[in-house]
């Protein structure tokens, strides 16, 4: 499925985050408080005395017709409700008077007042009294201050004398932090809208325009691919501590740009530098497709291999989960590797020998662990189990393994047993635990943050047998590692990209 790529899945997730984002502003619009707000409406404004008229004949209904002055009466039904989110209480009416809003019915004289209210709502009865503020003159309503809790309403049935139907009416008083307004409904008894024009609007031109987006994403054409592609095959050696980078970045090229094959193969970084030359002295073509990652810089004497600086990698001691110690000072390390400690109680820790577990001579890890902690090499090879001494002259146990992998599984299955690795490898490897170099923590963030001196670190590089053509696959794979998306595979996987400020700075110092 081509359109499944990193870029389409960002956008149908934009896509989708516009609809929640939708959903929750009419959810938003719905259920969180706003400000108070009373509405109004007028749900019935109807005749009733003898001269009822209406635009298409005289009807006479007669109920006034002893009752002087009420031949033009006419019944208002006024709905007054709590349509904000809030409760409103009695002291949230701002008015001066005893009573909290006026309803004003405009040419039109009171002649009568009732109260309803739905059921439920008995307890609204008891504000409705005289002296609570209720009263009527001329035009004029006066409406006690009568507390609403959310979504609840009164009705005022009021008959008039005088005026015409449809007369304006209007309620008029305040609320703290609110409003009071007319609002509308499609039947007599229907909630208002519980939210705005403006924010249906709005949510309506989110949607279209995320989904918009959406589309045109997953059905741009994305060839040519955004990275100089080159087709052919490359072949990837040397740091098997680099290992799980170069294959997720091998990967994504193969899938970035069709035609390219990239194999993994590392064998140490030594290994792989010295093969690099050999397949460069026996090439016919100029620079074989043989790029090595070296844990450091490559040995002496290999003069027509060319460096890049790739990215800053952290290493870390290893010890098994039954020695409690948190932080060796490098005296001690140096120590421990000159077979000087065999037991850790010499250290403070348990009754148990020291058993150390090392790289290869191949190893760049091993040789960064010489170079940047040790000052000098290890003590000879004594052991092949790692448990027995295969030589009774040798102070301490000694074995060398080919991988990380193999350091870090003896490491947690023997107990006493010291290695190293690779940080990013080490991470939550179960049976071990990391151990910090004279206080300083092993941590790629307090590198790039400029709060750590940790000692045990180097420069990941990548060599090729001179200068590659620029439209090789070899070219092309290296310039992918050093941007964007290559960045992000190497901090993904715990190492300082040599492309970013802090990088640049150590990659440049050496």
């Amino acid at each position: 499925m081509e359109w499944l790529s990193a870029e389409n899945v960002v956008a149908v997730a934009t896509a989708v985050v516009g609809i929640v984002a939708s959903a929750g502003m009419v959810w938003y619009e719905r259920r969180v408080p706003r400000r108070k707000r009373i509405g109004y409406r007028v749900q019935m404004d109807n005749p009733i005395g003898e001269n009822v008229s209406s635009g298409r004949a005289n009807v006479r209904l007669g109920w006034f017709d002893e009752a002087p002055g009420m031949a033009d009466a006419t019944f208002v039904l006024l709905r007054v409700e709590n349509d904000g989110s809030q409760s409103i209480a009695d002291n949230d009416y701002t008015g001066r008077e005893l009573h909290g809003l006026t309803a004003v019915f405009a040419d039109r004289t009171i002649r009568g007042v009732s109260v309803t209210q739905p059921p439920g709502t008995d307890h609204l009865m008891d504000h409705f009294t005289p002296s609570a503020g209720l009263d009527y003159d001329d035009g004029t309503l006066r409406i006690p201050r009568v507390p609403l809790n959310r979504g609840e309403h009164f009705k005022l049935l009021v008959l008039l004398s005088g005026g015409r139907v449809g007369s304006e009416v209007r309620l008029i008083g305040g609320i703290r932090d609110g409003e009071v307004s007319p609002n509308r409904s499609t039947t007599p008894d229907d909630q208002p809208p519980l939210f705005s024009r403006a924010a249906r609007m709005i949510t309506v031109m989110l949607t279209v325009c995320v989904v918009t987006l959406a589309l045109i994403v997953v059905l741009r054409d994305d060839t040519p691919p955004p990275v100089g592609c080159e087709k052919g095959t490359l072949t990837v050696t040397g740091s098997t501590a680099f290992e799980p980078v170069m294959r997720e970045l091998a990967k994504k090229y193969e899938k970035d740009c069709a035609g390219a094959t990239i194999a993994v193969d590392p064998h140490g970084s030594t290994a792989g530098v010295r093969e690099l030359d050999a397949a460069g002295a026996k090439s016919k073509n100029g620079s074989p497709p043989v790029v090595a990652l070296s844990d450091g810089p490559k040995p002496s004497g290999l003069p027509r291999l060319r460096e890049n600086r790739v990215a800053v990698s952290v290493f870390a001691l290893v010890v098994n989960d039954d020695i409690p110690l948190k932080n060796l000072s490098l005296a001690d390390v140096r120590r421990l590797y000159r077979g000087e400690i065999k037991n850790w109680m010499q250290l403070g820790g348990p009754d148990r020998p020291v058993l150390l577990v090392s790289r290869d001579a191949n190893s760049g890890t091993r040789q960064v662990f010489q170079r940047r902690v040790l000052g000098r090499g290890e003590i000879a090879n004594s052991s092949l189990d790692c448990v027995h001494k295969d030589d009774a002259t040798a102070p301490v146990v000694r074995c060398e393994l080919d991988s990380t992998d193999q350091v870090l599984s003896t490491v947690a299955r023997l107990p006493g047993a010291i290695g190293y690795s690779e940080l990013n490898n080490a991470i939550g490897y179960k049976g071990l635990q990391r151990l910090n170099l004279d206080g300083h923590t092993p941590s790629v963030e307090d590198l790039e943050h400029g709060t750590s001196d940790y000692p045990y670190r180097e420069i990941e590089y990548a060599y090729t047998y001179g200068q590659p053509p620029a439209d090789s696959l070899a070219s092309s794979f290296l310039s992918y590692i050093s941007r964007g998306s290559g960045q992000d595979v190497i901090r993904t996987h715990g190492h300082l990209p040599c492309g970013t400020p802090v990088g640049l700075k150590i990659c440049g110092d050496g």
